[in-house]
């Protein structure tokens, strides 16, 4: 089995001081955000193996705030995750198989990131591919495994959810506690 978590970056100013794009910082509620979630994905042993970051500074701000959550994850920060569409996704994952890990992490963007999940899940906890399919929001997790034994196996409408997650979910779960 392989595990694929994909996670948006946090959330972030609405536009950098330098004026570019890749330049934009998390804001105080994307930093909250990003420890609650790295809080959650440790307790529920949503722990990755290998972790492709975009080289983007909000996804590397989000990661900062998950590594203290992921003590062992190997990192790799990665500019092409800043511009790669669902498919250059896919054949990256496929590439995955040098390093093998078991459980693969990308934080980087959307579009892509949530085309992408939502192509390769055929399965899976209805609640959560319903939200899904409504949108992927900053700090949003969909966490996918994979009946393979190889990443080059992995592909579209192969993959069960097994747990799609936003800040907002997060809160009204505690809410009712």
């Amino acid at each position: 089995m392989r595990r694929l978590i994909l996670l948006r970056h946090a959330k972030t100013e609405h536009s950098a001081p330098s004026g570019r794009d890749v330049d934009r910082r998390l804001d105080k509620r994307g930093t909250q955000d990003a420890h609650d979630v790295g809080q959650w994905l440790a307790r529920n042993s949503f722990t990755p193996d290998l972790a492709w970051v975009s080289t983007a500074h909000r996804a590397q701000q989000t990661w900062d705030i998950l590594a203290k959550s992921f003590t062992t994850t190997r990192v790799e920060h990665r500019d092409e995750l800043y511009s790669a569409d669902a498919g250059d996704l896919l054949t990256m994952i496929h590439a995955a198989g040098i390093a093998d890990p078991k459980v693969l992490m990308i934080v980087a963007h959307n579009p892509s990131l949530h085309e992408l999940g939502l192509a390769l899940i055929a399965a899976g906890e209805m609640a959560g591919r319903q939200a899904l399919a409504a949108n992927l929001p900053t700090t949003g997790v969909i966490v996918i495994d994979f009946t393979v034994e190889d990443w080059s196996d992995v592909g579209f409408r192969k993959g069960s959810l097994e747990r799609f997650v936003s800040p907002k979910l997060l809160k009204e779960w505690s809410d009712h506690t």
